[in-house]
């Protein structure tokens, strides 16, 4: 009898005892899939940070790129922050197991960003804003100084500027209509309404020209192999490596080095068969 109620009580014992080694048990595995979790998280982060440092160089090729047709009030380090932002998102988002080049992926993800950011802007951005109140500032200041409406060359030594720059700040600020193109001193206010020069690229002769060259360059790719002209346009107008375009053609980067100087020299040949020599040409 005895006997049968100490095994009973060791019964009794063992219940709690088996529980709470269910539970310790239990919380090990959470606590070990959580460490796994996170270890798998600052992996990722890692990785994730490591390709953004290495793509940071693009980012900046792509910024100035687009910032070469922007008005000069543009701060070229918003577009790189704006960039960095989409190397960030396509870092997380790239999936290795596409077959896609990761820079070939991030470019459009950059530029897409970059591009998002100038259109989120004002139509005359706070910097512009506070330009113009400067030239305004600068004017008043010198023309009580000078009892006399100063020069240009006046305002922009005031402003630490040349006079190029100052004359491009004009045109900018004219172009959001800060400033009346209309405007002049008042000692020439009966004058015409002066002109403003246009951008080099937007002047009729040099769209001429490069409608022109565009057509002649057109004429002397379709003189090469299929395959010169996929990677003159891979490399041109996709701005992919050699090593993105030979993943593409399934060579290497050597060979598609050799198709691309050979691509060029035809084309060479081809354009001064037609007398064109140099973009002097043009």
């Amino acid at each position: 009898m005895a006997s049968t109620s100490g095994q009973q009580f060791a019964f009794r014992c063992d219940v709690p005892a088996t529980k709470t080694i269910a539970t310790r048990a239990s919380k090990a595995r959470t606590s070990l899939k959580a460490k796994t979790t996170l270890s798998a998280q600052v992996a990722k982060k890692a990785r994730r940070d490591r390709i953004v440092l290495e793509h940071l160089p693009l980012v900046k090729a792509i910024a100035v790129r687009v910032h070469e047709n922007l008005p000069v009030h543009v701060d070229l380090d918003d577009l790189v922050h704006a960039g960095v932002l989409g190397l960030f998102d396509a870092a997380s988002k790239f999936n290795p197991e596409k077959q896609v080049a990761f820079s070939s992926y991030a470019k459009h993800r950059i530029k897409g960003a970059i591009l998002d950011s100038l259109r989120q802007l004002d139509w005359a951005s706070r910097d512009l804003r506070r330009r113009h109140k400067q030239v305004e500032a600068a004017t008043r200041e010198l023309s009580a100084t000078l009892q006399r409406t100063p020069t240009e060359s006046e305002i922009a030594e005031k402003l630490g500027v040349d006079v190029d720059r100052w004359r491009q700040m004009m045109l900018d600020l004219r172009s959001v209509g800060l400033i009346s193109a209309s405007s002049r001193t008042a000692e020439h206010e009966d004058l015409p309404a002066p002109d403003f020069p246009s951008k080099p690229e937007t002047q009729p002769d040099n769209m001429c020209s490069r409608e022109q060259m565009r057509s002649a360059l057109g004429l002397a790719m379709r003189t090469l192999p299929e395959r010169y002209q996929k990677v003159v346009v891979l490399y041109y107008t996709n701005e992919m490596t050699m090593k993105e375009i030979g993943t593409i053609l399934g060579i290497n980067e050597s060979r598609v080095s050799q198709i691309h100087k050979s691509a060029l020299e035809k084309m060479q040949v081809a354009l001064q068969s037609n007398g064109i020599s140099s973009v002097h040409a043009f």
